[in-house]
């Protein structure tokens, strides 16, 4: 099941279901029933998974359908279009969980010596960051932040967990954990410095619940950077190469730490964007994780603003 959020103009803000390139306004407001946050809760409350109360309230009254095309459209507030999946009320990261990104950040600090990013990357215990909150977060289509005191931002393309009330995984989204590397790479104590900041997390275009990724071990993530209409970056990765699984994240994540329900963890970057293709104003990133969908961003230096 793909759920997603969108604005439409005199509603405000919808719950859709996704099917078959068309989405079901599933809002109820009457009930409660005003965003993913609202559907995730009530699941939780009535001993239900996601997809079965949905299910539920699908079949409650007629329904108003959009076209996809029609809202997988840039932000304006004066027509329908697709929002942030969820307002999730903490974000969290997770670092080195692939090989790839502990010898990429290992190379940026030592050329021989072993560094923190190799033994973080070997240890028992993850990294684990804060990464946003939902004022931090951008949706499908809005801007991508790049910190004016940054000359190496990149985005880093992840599968994200969405998590219940108890720290379960209700669904799967795309996340980009936009990172300011430069800063991070001058001192690994600016870590939050590098990772927290406006327009520093995108999340979408839907959320699917676990029956849509029956094995999010094997899940290929797509990325590509468009400038002026030419692609000057494109690789692919897979899951199957996290070193970490979910419940290894989870542990440390919720030890003695209460993460509130509908808040997202992501499980870490295995595609590396080289310094030589650090995003500029007016970009475009363009992230795939079937069946989630296409998560794509336009680029904003806020320095030029």
């Amino acid at each position: 099941m793909k759920l997603v959020q969108f604005w439409r103009p005199n509603l405000g803000y919808r719950v859709g279901l996704v099917r078959n390139e068309n989405v079901i306004d599933i809002t109820m407001p009457d009930v409660g029933l005003k965003s993913t946050n609202d559907f995730i809760e009530n699941a939780a409350a009535g001993g239900f998974t996601l997809a079965e109360f949905v299910e539920q309230v699908l079949n409650a009254q007629p329904r108003a359908v959009y076209a996809w095309s029609e809202l997988d459209t840039p932000r304006d507030m004066y027509a329908p279009h697709l929002a942030l999946p969820l307002l999730p009320p903490e974000v969290w990261g997770a670092g080195v969980t692939y090989q790839r990104s502990a010898e990429f950040r290992s190379s940026e600090v030592s050329k021989t010596n072993e560094t923190i990013y190799d033994q973080a990357h070997r240890a028992p215990r993850p990294e684990i960051f804060f990464k946003a909150t939902a004022t931090r977060c951008v949706g499908p289509n809005q801007p991508l932040g790049v910190r004016r005191d940054s000359h190496f931002t990149a985005p880093e393309p992840e599968l994200a967990l969405v998590l219940g009330h108890r720290g379960e995984i209700v669904a799967f989204t795309i996340a980009n954990d936009v990172s300011a590397w430069d800063i991070e790479r001058e001192n690994p104590l600016y870590l939050p410095q590098s990772k927290i900041f406006r327009g520093a997390c995108a999340l979408g275009p839907s959320i699917v619940t676990p029956d849509e990724l029956p094995n999010p071990y094997e899940v290929e993530i797509h990325c590509r950077v468009v400038r002026q209409s030419e692609t000057i970056f494109q690789e692919t990765s897979t899951t199957a190469l996290l070193k970490r699984t979910f419940d290894e994240l989870l542990e440390y994540l919720l030890c003695d730490n209460p993460v509130p329900g509908a808040s997202v963890l992501c499980t870490g970057a295995g595609i590396i964007v080289p310094p030589e293709c650090a995003l500029r104003e007016g970009d475009v990133v363009e992230i795939e994780i079937p069946p989630i969908g296409v998560l794509r961003n336009p680029v904003q230096e806020w320095g030029k603003r």
